[in-house]
């Protein structure tokens, strides 16, 4: 039985980039690391979405083709 102040999946993921960017108020930020400790579906996420972070990061917009910075950019759109 979980915690009856638990975070559910949808809240932690709605927080996630917010997370690996250290964006949350302190309050926050513990309430999704308490859930991450105990959702292996909501870690394995957090741990995608960190390293495409820095996968996208060390990259310039110029080393990608300009066919996949418009699909890039469509599929933010959508977000």
């Amino acid at each position: 039985m979980s915690e009856p102040d638990a975070m559910r999946c949808e809240q932690a993921l709605k927080w996630l980039l917010e997370f690996i960017d250290g964006e949350l108020s302190a309050s926050e930020h513990a309430g999704v690391e308490r859930h991450l400790r105990t959702c292996r579906s909501c870690f394995s996420r957090m741990e995608f979405e960190g390293r495409l972070k820095q996968r996208l990061s060390a990259l310039s917009a110029e080393d990608a083709p300009s066919k996949s910075r418009d699909r890039v950019r469509d599929l933010i759109k959508g977000f």
